[in-house]
């Protein structure tokens, strides 16, 4: 036998070696209905904890995750699905670093002031700014006072395909930034709109000129400050996104979910998930407002959003 005839049967046997293991992985279903499974539902949840340990006294500087994944069975962290909703806790004159795996960083700053940079670009916020970065670049905040930051991020989507952040200068996102001033002077403009029967909420959409011609913050998240004047109502509606609702003002107020009557708390974050029929109601003194963040700006991507009245 040749010495090329042996290396050629070698080939041949590591070729049937992997083809042989490649069959081995396939798997065939053929259930008489492809949609009865599913992953966990996404659950009513509020992060009464997380709220607590954010707004400790004696708190350090920090990140708190929002993370239910052990009901949502995913092995990373998420808060819903496809998003990932922290506490950002700066102690006076600290600061704090961090690299997320994500294309874009959205935030709301609940209170105190500071400076945070993100590769070339640097905010001054302070409370009730919002602002946003790109991915794939370390981030820096810096507190003047004790402050508390509410950010997001698509993490959980990157890591259900197992994609890395984008390199430096190639996300599609950029740096943006809402001040609470400028964000005043839009809201006391709307006040002034008469509601209709369309009105799905007294509120303002954050948006950028890198996701146009979408309203979204970054592709796949759509963020907005939602309003409620004393003794109003919501209509009740439902959307295929999954909200995530920060109380920024909560007193008196209550969620209608379905049938479930779910009181806020100030600084706390509940999820409302998605295609489950939801409205607000405010038996407060003071008008209701929120910093609701949602992955509907993926369902609008793909044509899905599922907004009904009913």
């Amino acid at each position: 036998m040749t010495l090329e005839s042996v290396s050629n049967k070698g080939i041949n046997h590591e070729q049937d070696t992997g083809e042989l293991a490649q069959q081995q992985k396939a798997i065939y279903n053929s259930p008489e209905n492809f949609f009865n499974w599913s992953w966990p539902s996404v659950p009513r949840h509020q992060f009464l904890s997380e709220r607590e340990r954010a707004f400790d006294p004696d708190g350090a500087t920090g990140l708190i995750e929002l993370d239910i994944s052990d009901k949502l069975q995913t092995p990373y962290p998420a808060t819903i699905p496809a998003i990932l909703a922290r506490y950002i806790r700066i102690n006076a004159d600290d600061k704090i670093n961090h690299s997320f795996i994500a294309s874009g960083e959205v935030y709301y700053v609940l209170q105190g002031d500071g400076v945070s940079s993100n590769g070339a670009d640097k905010v001054s916020w302070g409370t009730g700014d919002v602002f946003c970065f790109p991915g794939g670049n370390e981030t820096t905040h810096t507190a003047q006072n004790t402050a508390i930051i509410f950010c997001v991020t698509n993490e959980p989507m990157l890591a259900f395909e197992n994609l890395q952040a984008p390199l430096p200068g190639k996300s599609k996102n950029e740096t943006v930034h809402w001040p609470h001033e400028e964000i005043e002077k839009h809201l006391s403009a709307i006040y002034e709109r008469p509601k209709t029967a369309e009105t799905s909420g007294v509120s303002i959409q954050f948006s950028t000129p890198a996701t146009a011609p979408s309203r979204n913050t970054i592709p796949m998240i759509n963020t907005a400050i939602n309003t409620l004047e004393p003794g109003g109502d919501q209509r009740p509606h439902r959307h295929n996104g999954a909200a995530i609702t920060l109380a920024i003002e909560g007193e008196g107020i209550h969620s209608m979910i379905e049938d479930e009557k779910v009181p806020w708390v100030s600084g706390v974050a509940q999820i409302t998930p998605g295609a489950e029929l939801h409205s607000h109601h405010n038996r407060g003194n003071r008008r209701m407002r929120s910093f609701v963040i949602q992955d509907e700006g993926l369902h609008f991507y793909l044509r899905t959003p599922g907004f009904s009245w009913d």
